[in-house]
C-alpha cells in the first residue's frame, strides 16, 4: 500500500516543510516503512548549524508512528477522528551515524508497534538507507486521559 506525501500531511499533526515524510511504502497491522528525502533538504527545519545531526531520526520515526496510528483509525470498523499522541520517552537508541544530511540516498522510517493500549503505544523504531541501519531505538507513544473520558467521566473543571 503506497500513500503520497499529500495524503500524509492530512492525516498527520505535521504540515509543511515539518512533515518530513515523503511516502508509505508498506503497511500492516505488524508496523509500517516510510520513504524521504527530506533530510537533504538545506531548508529542513530540524538542520541545526548546517547540519541534521542521526538523532534528528527519532522524529521521522515519530511520524512514521503518527501516520501508523492514522492508518488504524482510517482502516477500524466506524472509527473515529484519530487521536493526537505525544512522544513520551525513547529509549534504547543506538546511532550508526552522527548526522543524516549527509546520506546520499533517501532514508526509510520504520515502525512496528510491540503493545498498546488507550493510554500508551509502544513501537519499536528503525531509521535505514538502502544499505544499513542507521538508528534504531524504542519509543512511547502517550495520549492525553481527558481525550478518551466520555464528557460525564471526566474530572470537573
Amino acid at each position: 500500500m503506497r500513500l503520497d506525501r499529500a495524503w500524509i500531511a492530512a492525516h498527520i499533526p505535521h504540515h509543511g516543510a515539518m512533515c518530513l515524510l515523503d511516502e508509505v511504502i508498506e503497511w500492516s497491522v505488524a508496523g509500517i516503512r516510510c520513504r524521504s528525502g527530506s533530510h537533504r533538504a538545506p531548508d529542513n527545519p530540524l538542520r541545526a548549524h548546517g547540519r541534521l545531526g542521526a538523532a534528528c531520526g527519532i522524529e521521522y520515526a515519530a511520524q512514521a508512528m503518527a501516520v501508523d496510528g492514522a492508518m488504524r483509525a482510517a482502516q477500524a470498523a466506524g472509527a473515529a477522528a484519530t487521536r493526537s499522541g505525544l512522544l513520551a520517552s525513547v529509549r534504547s537508541v543506538t546511532m550508526s551515524v552522527a548526522r543524516l544530511d549527509d546520506i546520499n540516498g533517501d532514508i526509510y522510517a520504520s515502525a512496528s508497534r510491540i503493545h498498546g493500549d488507550r493510554a500508551m503505544i509502544l513501537y519499536d523504531f528503525a531509521i535505514s538507507d538502502t544499505t544499513r541501519l542507521l538508528l534504531s531505538g524504542r519509543a512511547t507513544i502517550a495520549f492525553d486521559a481527558t481525550s478518551r473520558a466520555p464528557t460525564s467521566e471526566r474530572a470537573p473543571s
